[in-house]
């Protein structure tokens, strides 16, 4: 059931395969991973296996608990999938600050000079001693001597600035709200740190207002399994999802 129940807030959709006696009669249901499991077209289902082979199952084998979807009734589909785009943000954010400091020199800003008294070697060694700068732990500086050179015989212009513009700290921030908001989160449940004094509120009352609005749906979408278990002949007394459960 943990797995089933996973399957169906992950991918929308869960797959439960009926284990029937000699007699026909279902004695339990076994969990399908809902990644490997595709509907086939003219009716039954096919479980993908590793080395490209195949496990058929008919249509009567497998209950196929799913949410609903508008566009079409062949798979469930999650109601997270509004926030992925706000996860792809917070990715692009990391990764990019993560380049940037293993950069070392940061690739973001042009070497500018305009002395005539920097000759063709002194050139060549700054040009070798910025590539060098460049790596993992490498923030190196420079002393470069221009004997007559003026104020401004070089400049470091900067092309972007990290800390001012890509402002990481907001994305983060809202990223954090948009994923919790799509997955109907509390933040007091989800571990977040509260930024004021005064919290979240009560987290038993949280706790009772998430079991009732979120677990327990869920939980009445599982228990159609009976129901259907039951309208079906070979189904004789028990719940199986309940026993599972237990």
């Amino acid at each position: 059931m943990a797995r089933a129940a996973l399957d169906y807030v992950v991918f929308g959709e869960a797959y439960l395969y009926c284990r029937t006696s000699l007699f026909g009669e279902v004695l339990e249901v076994e969990h399908l991973p809902s990644i490997n499991m595709r509907v086939k077209v003219d009716g039954g289902f096919v479980m993908l296996l590793p080395n490209g082979r195949e496990e058929e199952f008919e249509a009567d084998e497998v209950i196929h608990v799913m949410d609903y979807d508008v566009e079409q009734n062949i798979y469930g589909v999650p109601d997270y999938l509004g926030g992925m785009q706000a996860l792809l943000l917070n990715e692009a954010a990391t990764l990019f600050r993560r380049r940037y400091y293993s950069n070392g020199a940061h690739a973001g800003y042009i070497f500018y000079t305009n002395d005539p008294d920097l000759s063709e070697e002194d050139e060549e060694e700054l040009r070798a001693q910025i590539s060098a700068s460049k790596g993992v732990g490498n923030f190196r500086s420079m002393f470069v001597n221009i004997p007559g050179g003026t104020e401004k015989a070089i400049q470091i212009i900067p092309v972007g600035d990290f800390q001012a513009k890509d402002e990481l700290e907001k994305v983060k921030n809202i990223t954090r709200n948009d994923v919790i908001a799509a997955w109907r989160m509390n933040p007091a449940l989800a571990g977040i740190i509260p930024e004021n004094t005064g919290g979240f509120g009560d987290i038993e009352k949280i706790d009772r207002v998430y079991t009732a609005n979120e677990i327990r749906p869920i939980c009445r979408v599982f228990d159609e399994v009976n129901e259907v278990l039951r309208a079906d002949r070979r189904f004789g007394w028990r719940e199986v999802v309940q026993h599972n459960m237990e």
